[in-house]
């Protein structure tokens, strides 16, 4: 921090580490007592579980359910599920596994908790199964890397960041090649609209969706297949983005890695404030897909820039800081390192208020040097977006000139039809051109540009920094000691009373209020009971070495 652009106090920077940690610790404490149906429906799909009944309800949900129904999720999934497979005479496989779902959807197999030899044979051929899921994952990453080091990284940074989806898997592959050899280094294929709210993630490819694709396990497969074959072309490799956030957070981060995506939508309280889904599930499902995000070299994107549609990026500023604070602490406890880390903020400040560029430029730098390692993701203007289309290209290219002068490491590209149309493919092309001449003709501008001592952009990150810790200092002081707090707020005799809860609860981030015994999917979520197991936690909370961690 001695060479900072921005003065900063190291001693502050710390403080506010210290702070983010202290308010992220009673939640991490609640998500590893707890589980949910997605993180043991994700256990299913790791040992291979696939397909649907013919109403489209995947056999994992089937199978989930039906335990839960029996002996209820607090002992996992795993034991009864695996414990059965043996009483029937089944194999351990994922034929049998889908076997044996159709059987409990019938009616005809009810589960029950193994205990002594039983309870052994069943962690052991459960741990055998996952393991085989996660080896997957380990291959995976270990082919990104290989196809990085045969085709090469691009040349620039920032990555250019491109969403595409039509609805139709089959129209989005040839539009996300396209935009490959138009410039576009990250694909980002959004998902239909309100996928994050079924508690189920559906099977195949689809050609039906609502201003976005759905994320299946076959879309995933077919995409980075495409993408492959652009990397070849291109000589570069070319990225896939997609949605780890909603109901079925795990399970999609776990498709993920199976899948070889790159990077994931992850965020920790996205869902709870701009999908009303209840923050413990929220933060019980985040922690899970963060960890197999970590183990599959998976970069995260997280959502700050949101927060800035609903408040004033102004005076709210300091909120960006404290989530990606917290979101940092998330991150590293769940296992991801700092160049995984694409935290978000966005150029979401009135074009009309004096200062307003200047006023941009202090708020990303601030998130880059307070994040020199991490490959910031940098979002561009919706908000101020008017349909004039020659203004809005105007204000991407000063949106893509902050990227430029600050050093960011992700940057998506901003349509100048935004909130107009969605874009057409002609309209992409502008975009792109935009980019293009911007991050070209900069260069390395960013290496040139160090604001002024004590000017305003200095004096700015100062205030925003010190809004932060302000925030952080009332967030902490009220979370009580585990001792101290008492089963109130959250149905279920859940833990709510902790600060960071409180603070969601009061509108604190996005002027969203979100209680914790409230919101979608807290019916979903069950306390450890003495003898839990999950075997995806057991593996992947034990450190694997990777070629880049060397």
């Amino acid at each position: 921090m001695s060479s900072s652009k921005l003065g900063l106090d190291p001693a502050l920077v710390h403080r506010a580490r210290a702070l983010a940690a202290r308010a992220g610790r009673p939640v991490v404490d609640l998500a590893r007592s707890h589980t949910t149906v997605s993180v043991e429906r994700a256990v299913l799909r790791l040992s291979g579980m696939i397909g649907a009944d013919p109403d489209g309800i995947p056999w994992v949900n089937r199978l989930v359910d039906a335990v839960r129904a029996d002996v209820g999720l607090g002992h996992g999934v795993a034991l009864p599920v695996f414990h059965s497979l043996a009483q029937h005479g089944l194999d351990f496989s994922a034929a049998d596994l889908t076997l044996l779902a159709q059987k409990a959807a019938s009616g005809s197999v009810r589960f029950e908790l193994p205990t002594g030899k039983a309870a052994t044979a069943a962690r052991r051929a459960s741990k055998k199964m996952v393991g085989a899921g996660i080896r997957q994952i380990d291959r995976n990453r270990a082919e990104r890397d290989r196809m990085i080091k045969r085709h090469g990284d691009p040349k620039q940074r920032p990555w250019i960041y491109l969403i595409v989806a039509t609805g139709d898997i089959f129209e989005d592959i040839p539009q996300a090649q396209a935009a490959a050899r138009a410039g576009a280094d990250v694909i980002a294929v959004i998902r239909s609209t309100g996928q994050s709210l079924l508690d189920y993630v559906p099977e195949g490819a689809t050609r039906e969706g609502f201003a976005g694709t759905y994320a299946t396990q076959e879309n995933f497969r077919l995409m980075r297949a495409a993408l492959d074959e652009s990397s070849r072309e291109l000589g570069r490799y070319v990225r896939l983005t997609n949605y780890a956030s909603g109901l079925c957070m795990p399970e999609i981060a776990t498709l993920a890695g199976l899948q070889r995506l790159d990077m994931m939508l992850n965020d920790s309280m996205y869902g709870i404030l701009f999908r009303d889904i209840n923050p413990i599930r929220t933060f019980v499902d985040q922690r899970f897909s963060r960890q197999v995000h970590a183990r599959a070299g998976i970069i995260i994107n997280t959502g700050e820039d949101n927060y800035l549609t609903t408040a004033d990026a102004v005076e709210a500023a300091h909120t960006v800081t404290v989530s990606q604070l917290l979101n940092e602490y998330f991150a590293h406890e769940a296992g991801l390192a700092d160049w995984q880390l694409g935290l978000g903020h966005a150029f979401e400040i009135n074009p009309e208020l004096p200062e307003s560029f200047r006023l941009e430029l202090a708020h990303a730098l601030l998130a880059r040097e307070l994040f020199p390692d991490a490959p910031l993701k940098w979002m561009p203007p919706t908000k101020h977006m008017t349909g004039d289309v020659f203004r809005g290209n105007l204000l991407d290219g000063f949106f893509n000139l902050v990227g430029a002068l600050t050093g960011q490491g992700i940057l998506l590209v901003g349509m100048m039809t935004e909130a107009v149309v969605t874009p057409w493919l002609s309209d992409r092309d502008i975009a792109l051109q935009n980019v293009r001449y911007v991050l070209g003709a900069a260069g390395n501008l960013h290496e040139d540009f160090v604001p002024a001592p004590d000017g305003f952009i200095q004096r700015r990150a100062h205030q925003v920094l010190d809004e932060a810790i302000g925030l952080l200092e009332r967030i902490t002081a009220s979370t009580r000691s585990e001792a101290e707090r008492s089963p109130a707020g959250a149905s279920n005799g859940f833990m709510a009373d902790t600060g960071l809860l409180n603070a969601i609860a009061d509108g604190t981030f996005g002027i969203m209020k979100r209680p914790a015994d409230r919101g979608k999917g807290l019916d979903g979520v069950a306390r450890h009971e003495d003898g839990y197991y999950n075997p995806a936690t057991d593996i992947l909370e034990t450190p694997a070495k990777h070629e880049e961690d060397q």
